[in-house]
């Protein structure tokens, strides 16, 4: 593949400015039979797309991404495109390789580190919640302009509201709206309890994309643990977690904990110093989840969005 910019030797091996080719650092995990993971990121030094501030190399790149893909002979369902289209043909190339003929994509939610591959899978069937295929026509413009930019986006084709129960190969997949991190969340859930849960968990802490709406996404928490999940696999984590079979129900408390003390900031402001480790303290003594530096920059922007709703600004 060529990289994306900047230098590299010949293996590949990051330049002046730690940029790797494109896709050269993707994962693929197997975290449960007929379920593979598509994991990127969480490497120190490097960069996929360029030196300055972006969403790819700043947000989930260094957070670590991953994209799944349910498989059960040639049938394939593809959950999120991942952070580029480079990323979306390899995890296409890769369900080919393993016999996938029939492919659908699900989108967990509009932003842009899951469905920048879309284009890669405009020939099939593209399925999203109707909020979702909303809110991507109304930030369209912005997500085609985006550095990197998602140009063309390709919108979904099929959408549904509420509940989807679908079949890959013989397996049932029934799929979830949830409104936790973005109003249009989406969940899957697989045989033996198996939820890939998108962006509505995260391991250490949730980032908070809609702060005035925090205390719905708080409720719906309960809405996703009533699914009764076994095992939970969301697509910001930590690569050996996944890789292992996921995270446990624990997850579910563990964010709620978080939640809820965000909301006691506009009656506690003193609570707005503390940093990640001090604020999450109880969540993180639930032992579900675990503490990682690039996580208190997304801690501390969740704090002044919060505010920033308390204060009327």
């Amino acid at each position: 593949m060529p990289p994306a910019g900047g230098t590299h030797d010949a293996q590949g091996a990051p330049g002046s400015s730690g940029l790797v080719p494109m896709g050269s650092t993707l994962r693929v995990l197997e975290p449960a039979p007929h379920v593979l993971a598509f994991y990127d990121g969480r490497i120190p030094g490097r960069r996929l797309h360029g030196p300055a501030e972006n969403w790819l190399d700043d947000g989930a790149f260094a957070l670590g991404i991953a994209s799944y893909a349910v498989l059960d002979g040639t049938d394939a369902l593809i959950y999120d495109t991942h952070i580029s289209l480079t990323h979306a043909r390899l995890l296409r190339t890769a369900l080919e390789a393993r016999g996938a003929r029939r492919m659908r994509v699900v989108l967990s939610h509009w932003h842009d580190d899951h469905v920048a591959g879309n284009e890669a899978f405009a020939d099939c069937e593209i399925i999203a919640c109707a909020e979702t295929a909303a809110l991507l026509a109304e930030h369209r413009a912005r997500l085609e302009a985006g550095d990197p930019p998602i140009r063309p986006l390709v919108l979904p084709n099929r959408t549904f509201t509420g509940r989807l129960d679908l079949k890959v190969g013989t397996l049932p997949v029934t799929l979830h709206h949830m409104d936790i991190h973005s109003r249009d969340g989406v969940v899957a859930l697989l045989p033996g309890g198996i939820l890939l849960a998108g962006d509505t968990l995260e391991d250490p802490v949730t980032y908070v994309d809609e702060p005035d709406r925090l205390a719905i996404h708080l409720a719906n928490l309960d809405r996703l643990a009533a699914l009764g999940a076994t095992r939970i696999l969301p697509c910001h984590g930590a690569e050996e977690i996944i890789a292992s079979g996921g995270y446990g129900p624990e997850l579910i408390a563990a964010t709620q904990l978080y939640v809820a003390k965000l909301l006691r900031l506009k009656a506690e402001p003193e609570l707005a110093a503390l940093d990640l480790k001090a604020f999450a303290a109880d969540a993180f003594a639930t032992g579900a989840i675990r503490w990682f530096e690039p996580y208190e920059g997304v801690h501390r922007r969740n704090v002044e969005a919060v505010l920033a709703v308390a204060s009327g600004a």
